[in-house]
């Protein structure tokens, strides 16, 4: 038989899975594997020049096949990926100059429902193709920047890691003696994610102001739903190449009081198990 945390975790990915077949904008598969639009890791003041960075030819080459490779649906402006190239050749220059200066706005994203194996529905946000190919471009250079910083007990949508792996380590956990396991879900973390908050973590490894009102930008961008939009004062919506990293970023900080705790965990993005010897 399987155990607990075996069935949560393919739970879990079987879920990820159903969300990717019926929308397909996510970006949380095909996270850029080693490339020139990668850069290495290094400090603080080293990122002020982000943004140059993200508009980089190579790098954005690499965002345009992702984009076209995860496929999906249109957002709300209801241009497809087909028609991605012709659209960016008769706005690119346009798009591009508003980065520099800080005034470009992201469209909102459109409301999609996918409904949750044990009842209920997940809220997705679906940007358009050129906010995903946009995202997908700032991803390629945050990543670098903030993943190996992460705990080495974070899987969730992250470069080399998969929801297996956290079983194998729960598993580990198991034979070393950990017998409790505190089974823990944020409950609604990604519509609840707190502006400002994010914003400050974010700043800790990124200086570039003009990234920063992007990402902004972003967060406030809205939802349209049922014909109306709707603004959004706090969370994060699923469905864009970026929210999976905005979303690591916050829950770092978990990861490292549980750490200074001196509790073992596995964290799947907002699914966490910390774990501790019995009594």
């Amino acid at each position: 038989m399987r155990s607990y945390e075996e069935q949560r975790q393919q739970k879990i990915s079987q879920e990820s899975s159903r969300q990717r077949e019926a929308v397909k904008p996510l970006g949380y598969v095909g996270v850029p594997s080693s490339s020139s639009a990668q850069v290495v890791p290094s400090p603080r003041e080293d990122h002020d020049d982000l943004l140059e960075r993200m508009l980089e030819g190579d790098n954005l080459r690499l965002a345009y096949k992702r984009v076209v490779q995860n496929g999906g649906a249109p957002g709300v402006d209801n241009i497809t990926v087909a028609e991605l190239q012709a659209y960016l050749k008769t706005h690119w220059e346009l798009v591009r100059s508003e980065l520099f200066v800080g005034t470009y706005k992201p469209s909102p994203v459109k409301r999609v429902e996918i409904p949750k194996p044990g009842g209920g529905v997940r809220l997705l946000g679906i940007p358009t193709v050129m906010d995903r190919f946009l995202q997908q471009a700032l991803l390629q250079v945050m990543n670098p920047v903030f993943d190996a910083h992460f705990s080495w007990y974070s899987y969730g949508f992250r470069q080399g890691k998969r929801a297996h792996d956290a079983v194998k380590q729960a598993q580990r956990y198991i034979q070393n003696g950990l017998r409790w396991v505190v089974d823990m879900d944020l409950a609604k973390f990604f519509d609840r994610v707190n502006h400002d908050m994010l914003m400050a973590r974010i700043a800790r490894k990124v200086a570039d102001k003009r990234v920063l009102l992007l990402i902004r930008a972003y967060l406030n961008a809205g939802v349209m739903a049922n014909g109306a939009l709707e603004r959004t004062q706090e969370g994060t919506p699923q469905g864009g190449p970026l929210s999976p990293l905005l979303a690591n970023i916050l829950l770092d900080d978990l990861d490292k009081e549980l750490t200074k705790r001196g509790l073992r965990f596995v964290r799947y993005a907002d699914d966490c198990a910390p774990r501790m010897h019995g009594a």
